[in-house]
């Protein structure tokens, strides 16, 4: 027998309307991984209008913003009304390994992707190692290709 009543649901109706939730930023939930030299970043935003999303990076801080509307019928009566509405934001504070000027972002269903390289400066890259018996890095680089050693930095 199910109780039309329920004591958390009308404790958290309650709560968003005391604390006024209902006008503070939602939760996006994202996704963030490395693959390769490229970052990818994965955020839930179902229900939005791509046109509502903003992407922005000023300095090392990259914005996320999205609105999503509620339906507006005078004529209707809810009789349940538990998905979100309002402002969605996050923010990320990019190290300076990335590319800031080829950051790519795609927004499928109810997905934004965002593709932020590796910058060339953060890549790993092989440095040759000279050696030499006197230890002068000037005579090092004269001995033979023999002596030479490669190390990833």
């Amino acid at each position: 027998m199910s109780n039309p009543f329920d004591v958390l649901s009308q404790f958290d109706r309650l709560a968003s309307s005391v604390f006024d939730t209902a006008r503070t930023p939602r939760l996006m939930p994202v996704d963030l991984f490395r693959d390769g030299d490229q970052y990818v970043l994965s955020a839930d935003l179902p229900g939005i209008d791509p046109a509502s999303v903003d992407l922005d990076v000023d300095g090392q801080l990259l914005t996320i913003r999205a609105e999503r509307h509620a339906p507006v019928d005078e004529n209707v009566k809810w009789l349940s009304h538990e998905r979100p509405y309002g402002s969605y934001m996050r923010q990320f504070t990019l190290g300076d390994g990335v590319d800031l000027e080829k950051i790519t972002a795609n927004y499928e269903h109810g997905v934004l992707s965002v593709i932020i390289p590796v910058a060339e400066r953060a890549k790993p890259r092989k440095i040759q190692i000279a050696s030499g018996s006197s230890g002068n890095a000037g005579q090092a680089s004269m001995t033979g290709a023999g002596d030479r050693k490669e190390v990833t930095a």
